[in-house]
């Protein structure tokens, strides 16, 4: 008896650890397909999605390949075999000798580099920190030789495992330089300007750096949640499965009524855990929207601090240089009306007016700040637009998970309602004005 209360112990913690597998999985697919991807001018603060390509200035050389990278791990394997003899023996006490072939390939050496990269789009770059994330990456190198080959000692070990059968195999993935890129992660202000970056946070529900693209992203997840799910019913089963397929074995009365209580039981604590999944999902889904909103209010506030106070200084800028022109042209015309050797005018007191000025505004920079405001504004409203389709893509999106079965079922129990899409005629700011008079 104490051996089946075993089984059935351990048959229940395989079954719970398969069941959070299944919906961790599920949740984080939830994740991916409810995020809208975000352009890399556009990215605020917290969970974010892009696509773009990995460039950096000075990438790695990857060690096998040696390919411009910002990310690789190598590894070279040897194969070993041998000989093991076993002896084992029977209920009737006889003694049983065979000999088998073991082999296996044993890691002899490895490595593993990585730096800080940007993400392009054609808004721009964003720096990633690819510490701490799930990488997904391409194949650079994989090879298979003896010792022959120039390869085997070349990038491999001088020394060999124990029994070895004298090939190496040489293993090489990364991210590529240029390669494209999908990425979910949380983002954060830099400490050393003000711009976000994407680096891992421990709160943050998944940080993944993706050489496939979402679809495939999310497909394999949702594949591998299935399989979590479907082995841990499978282990619910194997009790009635063994008493159908061997009625001869005597089995615990006991056993026999209750071999088709568990499947039910998992399949009762499943549904009560996705419900769970799914209203936190929903719930999460709406804060997002709500956050979304906001951003739209941020970008607004940013828009009317900065443009006004760019304008007052192009203002005084344009007024300095204004001064500088009226001294440059007063010197050039009292020259210009003095005769030849005519005592002239008093070019030290007039230089030493401008030197004044010059001393006073030492950068005249008027050309380069009307530059500068005309890039602040397209880019500021870039970012308001930005914001605002981040705010319709996620409320599309939470409106869509109110809608379809079975999500609407879970969240009718709280009486969940769209938010409304953003509307110019609905939430009107006016323009900042600039003025230069």
């Amino acid at each position: 008896m104490h051996d089946y209360v075993g089984w059935l112990i351990g048959g229940g913690i395989a079954c719970l650890l398969c069941l959070w597998g299944n919906l961790r999985g599920l949740r984080r697919r939830r994740l991916l397909a409810d995020t809208p991807t975000s352009k890399t001018l556009g990215v605020f603060i917290g969970m974010t999605e892009l696509k773009g390509t990995a460039e950096a200035a000075e990438p790695l050389t990857s060690f096998l390949a040696a390919l411009p990278n910002v990310h690789y791990q190598w590894k070279v394997e040897e194969s070993w075999s041998r000989m093991v003899t076993e002896t084992n023996t029977d209920k009737d006490g006889k003694s049983h000798t065979r000999t088998r072939r073991e082999s296996g390939w044993t890691t002899v050496a490895d490595g593993c580099e990585s730096i800080p990269f940007y993400l392009q789009d054609d808004t721009g770059v964003i720096l990633v920190r690819p510490t701490g994330a799930k990488l997904e990456t391409q194949s650079f190198f994989s090879r298979t030789v003896g010792r022959g080959d120039p390869l085997y000692y070349g990038k491999g070990p001088a020394h060999a495992v124990a029994n070895s059968d004298g090939r190496r195999r040489f293993i090489e993935e990364g991210i590529p330089l240029h390669a494209p890129l999908y990425l979910i992660g949380p983002a954060r202000e830099r400490a050393d300007i003000v711009a976000p970056e994407i680096a891992a946070n421990k709160d943050a529900e998944i940080f993944l750096i993706s050489t496939r693209g979402e679809e495939k992203v999310q497909a394999a997840m949702g594949r591998w949640a299935w399989c979590w799910g479907l082995l841990g019913f499978l282990i619910t089963c194997a009790p009635l499965i063994a008493v159908l397929a061997d009625k001869a074995v005597d089995w615990p009365d006991l056993l026999r009524r209750l071999v088709g209580f568990p499947p039910l039981v998992y399949v009762l604590v499943w549904g009560v855990g996705w419900v769970w999944m799914v209203f936190n999902s929903i719930v999460g889904l709406r804060q997002r929207v709500r956050q979304g909103w906001s951003l739209i209010d941020v970008q607004l506030k940013r828009r009317h601090d900065l443009i006004p106070r760019l304008s007052a200084i192009l203002i005084g800028l344009s007024a300095q240089e204004k001064e500088v022109q009226t001294a440059v042209t007063q010197l050039r015309t009292q020259n210009q009306a003095t005769a030849p050797g005519a005592a002239g005018p008093d070019f030290a007191g007039l230089a030493g007016t401008l030197r004044v000025v010059a001393e006073k505004y030492p950068a005249i920079t008027a050309q380069a700040g009307f530059a500068t405001l005309q890039t602040e504004l397209v880019e500021t409203e870039q970012r308001i637009a930005l914001a605002r389709a981040y705010y319709n893509d996620i409320a599309t999106e939470f409106a869509n998970r109110l809608e379809i079965v079975p999500d609407r079922w879970v969240a009718g129990l709280v009486h969940m309602q769209p938010e409304p899409l953003f509307q110019a005629t609905d939430f009107e700011r006016a323009a900042v004005k600039v003025d230069f008079a």
